[in-house]
Order: structure tokens, then C-alpha cells, then sequence
């Protein structure tokens, strides 16, 4: 399937597509390779800043797997009105890292656990329930910003996963000529296959760089081979693991975070829909949002962190051009079994953060890249609106890279205002509300109604809204 020209980019495999199954599964594990890492390393960073045992280190991580897979396939397939028919990768976020690590140090992880189980679906469920009433204040300007923000400002963690990670660092060799060269070696033999190669080899051109990245570091011998024996096989999930407390600085904070994981995955979800060239109609809004916050409050029981969608796999689908659904249902599945089966989730788990650094560049720059494209597609870029860009960029950009320049701001207030996708989220919603423009939901229906008369077609121009 492919698009019209100038609604989407070229398509191979289109929303409800599916390709045969044996190039599924290999597309689902790409998906999967760009994501594993990332999403159990906030798990194994928590766990080491407040200093759990190696068996609860494991079981969390064990859990983030299982739930990431369950809300996968929940947002590919949907139960009720649960899940968004869109090929979204869920995962753990950073946004929640810094929060559960304070908190589970300050007041124990049945905090961390408590505040989820409060806030999730309460927050996320609610955004979602009444996303038809703010749907207006969400047109492609506000989210192909998101989109933007996120993908900018997640390229310092790619970088710092080519330089080697948090290994490197402890080990002294960040920046090390070995790590940087894995990471290179990634990056190009992806763009390579991508650019220059057509059919199954484009299509799964990630995954093949990875996994000769992956031998290359095992020939250099840069690859530990034993959490692979010390995994076992099987482990069953175990519900109130580490108990609830209800701490109410705890649940205010979380609030706030659920609310950029909810900007997020509005953001997320443009970038996916943009390879079609149109933003999420409004069920697809409600099921997303309804499956961020419904499976973050479930897994809070099993002792997992909150799961969202995952910025790394949009930039997948615009640059292999497979949308399907039915390919990230199977990425799903293998994340479940994987949460199932620590071992096997352990194997992937040795692959060296340079391997993954090469990708992580590439996919985050994808996403910024298609947030442009959705701003291009459905805005005039004239000069009320390159403002609106200027100020929530800069103000995002500049609280990515200097966070201490609102220090002296309240700690909650500093929580808040100090996520990058937030600020400037908030920015282009309140620029774009109250400056009089097309995609303004207050000052385009007024246009509308001023041009109800006889000549009703200059009086309002398109949003680019579907």
C-alpha cells in the first residue's frame, strides 16, 4: 500500500496491513531490539539508586517486559475502549526516572508503587474520557511540537549510549574510540541498507546494523555473558511484591508526570499517524490514553513502572515505512514471553549500550524529523505561528540543557516546569489558545461562525485537522 502524494510518506505496509508472517516476526524484533534497552535500563537505574537486591532488580525488570509486551498488543488490537488500533511500542519512560528514584530512596518503593496505582489511569483515564472536549486545543501546530521536543531532546541519550552508557562511565572509558565505533558502525550501516537497498533488507536495515554491531562487540570482546547464567528460565509474576504507601507529595508529583506521559503519547501518536499524513481522530486519542494510564495502575500491583509509548519505534515506522498494527502486536507478544522468561530477556539484555547508541541517534532524529513534517503538512508557517514555534522550542530546548536555571523555583514547581515536553507542550497550547490564528480552537470558531453568510469559504481555512 502506498499513499497519495503529499498525504503521507510511502507506505510498504499500511495500518492494517499484514505482511507475511515470517517478515513480521523480524520486523516485530526490530521493534524490539530499538526499545529492550532503554526500557530496562530505567528499571536497573531505579533499583541501583535506591538500593534493591539483585532478585527485586530482576523481578522489576522481569515485569517491565511483561507489561510493556501487554500494552503493545492492548494498543495494536484494543479490549473495549481500551487501545488505539495504532502500531505503538509501549515501554518505561525516562520522564518517571528521576521521581521514582527520589522517592523510592526518601520513602520506600511502596510509595512509588502507591502513587502509580493512584494516579495513572486517574489522570491519563480522565484526559482520555474528555479528549473530544480538548481535542481542538491539541491541532497539528501544539502536537508536531511534541513531536519535535521529544526527539530533540531524547539525542543527548542517544549520544550518551554511544559513548558507552552508564558502564562506560563507571568503568572510565566514556567516549572510549571502541564505544564510538560501535556506535558509528550502527549508524551507518543502517542509513546504508536504508538508502541504498530495496525490499526485505530496507525494511529490516535496523535490525541487521544492530546485529552486526552486536558481533562486532563480541569479537572485541566487549560483551558480558553472565547475567545470561545467572537468569532463570521462568518467573511468575507476583502481585503487592513491595506493598502500597500513600504519600501525598508522592501522588502529586506523579500526577504531574502522568500528564507529560499523556502529552507524550498525544505526541507520539501524531508522529505515527503523520507516515499517513493526518493527525489521531479522537477514539485513537481516548484508547491511547486509556491504555497509558489502565496498564500503569495494573502493573503498579505487579511491581512494574509506568508504561507509555515509545519514541525510539515511531521514527522506526517513517523510516522503514511499515505502519502496520498487526507487526507491533507481534512485538507485544515477544516483549511478554521475554517478561516471562528472564534468561531469554537476559540475552538481549547483554548487547552493549554503543550498539544501541547508533540506533537510538538515528530513531530520535526521525522523530523530530516527522514532527516538522506534521507542522509542515497542516500550517502555514507565517509569522504568528513561526513565534509560536521559536518560543516553545526555545523554552524546551533551553530547560532540556540548562534545568538549572530554575532552581530557585519550589521543588514541585521545579518537577513540573523542568520536563522539556511539558513546557513546551504548554507554550504552543497557550500561544496557540489566545494569539488569533486558524488553528486557535477559540478564535477559528469565531471565523467560522463570522462566515456562516453568503460567501462562507474565505472565512475559514483549513486547520489540517481530520
Amino acid at each position: 500500500m502506498s499513499n497519495e502524494p503529499g498525504d503521507g510518506i510511502q507506505l510498504e505496509y499500511g495500518l492494517d496491513e499484514k505482511p507475511p508472517l515470517s517478515k513480521s516476526v523480524l520486523l516485530g524484533l526490530q521493534h524490539v531490539a530499538v526499545m529492550i534497552v532503554p526500557a530496562t535500563a530505567v528499571a536497573y537505574i531505579v533499583a541501583g539508586g535506591v538500593g534493591l537486591s539483585g532478585a527485586d532488580t530482576a523481578y522489576i525488570v522481569q515485569m517491565v517486559l511483561l507489561f510493556s509486551g501487554l500494552a503493545t498488543i492492548v494498543q495494536a488490537y484494543t479490549v473495549g475502549p481500551v487501545g488505539a488500533k495504532l502500531p505503538i511500542v509501549m515501554g518505561t519512560s525516562f520522564t518517571f526516572l528521576g521521581a521514582m528514584t527520589t522517592i523510592g530512596a526518601d520513602f520506600g518503593m511502596a510509595a512509588v508503587f502507591g502513587a502509580i496505582l493512584v494516579t495513572g489511569f486517574t489522570v491519563e483515564g480522565l484526559i482520555g474520557w474528555q479528549f473530544n472536549r480538548i481535542k481542538p486545543f491539541f491541532p497539528p501546530l501544539v502536537t508536531g511540537l511534541v513531536v519535535v521536543i521529544i526527539g530533540l531532546y531524547l539525542i543527548p541519550t542517544g549520544m550518551d549510549y554511544a559513548a558507552g552508557g552508564t558502564a562506560a562511565q563507571e568503568a572510565g572509558e566514556f567516549g572510549a574510540l571502541h564505544h564510538i565505533g560501535l556506535a558509528a558502525l550502527v549508524l551507518a550501516i543502517a542509513v546504508g541498507l536504508n538508502m541504498l537497498t530495496r525490499g526485505i533488507t530496507r525494511l529490516l536495515s535496523i535490525l541487521v546494523a544492530i546485529t552486526v554491531g552486536y558481533v562486532a562487540a563480541v569479537a572485541v570482546d566487549l560483551v558480558d555473558f553472565s547475567p545470561i547464567g545467572a537468569a532463570a528460565w521462568i518467573a511468575v509474576p507476583s502481585p503487592i511484591r513491595f506493598g502500597f504507601e500513600f504519600e501525598p507529595i508522592a501522588i502529586l508529583v506523579f500526577a504531574f508526570l502522568f500528564l507529560v506521559s499523556a502529552m507524550e503519547t498525544v505526541g507520539d501518536m501524531s508522529g505515527v499517524t503523520a507516515a499517513e499524513g493526518r493527525n489521531p481522530d479522537t477514539r485513537e486519542f481516548r484508547g491511547a490514553l486509556f491504555t497509558d494510564g489502565l496498564l500503569s495502575s495494573l502493573g503498579s500491583v505487579f511491581a512494574t513502572f509506568p508504561v507509555t509509548s515509545f519514541s525510539q519505534n515511531v521514527g522506526i515506522i517513517t523510516f522503514t515505512g511499515v505502519m502496520s498494527r498487526h507487526v507491533v502486536g507481534i512485538s507485544g507478544v515477544i516483549l511478554a514471553v521475554l517478561g516471562l522468561s528472564p534468561k531469554i530477556g537476559a540475552i538481549v539484555t547483554t548487547i552493549p549500550s554503543a550498539v544501541f547508541g547508533g540506533a537510538t541517534l538515528l530513531m530520535v532524529g526521525m522523530v523530530a524529523a516527522s514532527g516538522f513534517r506534521l507542522i509542515v503538512l497542516h500550517t502555514e508557517l507565517d509569522r504568528r505561528n513561526m513565534v509560536i514555534v521559536a518560543v516553545s522550542l526555545g523554552l524546551g530546548l533551553g530547560i532540556a540543557t540548562t534545568p538549572e536555571a530554575i532552581s530557585g523555583l519550589p521543588n514541585a514547581a521545579q518537577t513540573f516546569f523542568g520536563q522539556p515536553v511539558i513546557l513546551t507542550a504548554l507554550s504552543a497550547l497557550i500561544l496557540n489558545t489566545f494569539v488569533p490564528g486558524e488553528q486557535s480552537p477559540l478564535f477559528d470558531a469565531a471565523a467560522a461562525e463570522d462566515g456562516a453568510g453568503p460567501d462562507p469559504e474565505p472565512a475559514t481555512p483549513s486547520s489540517g485537522s481530520d
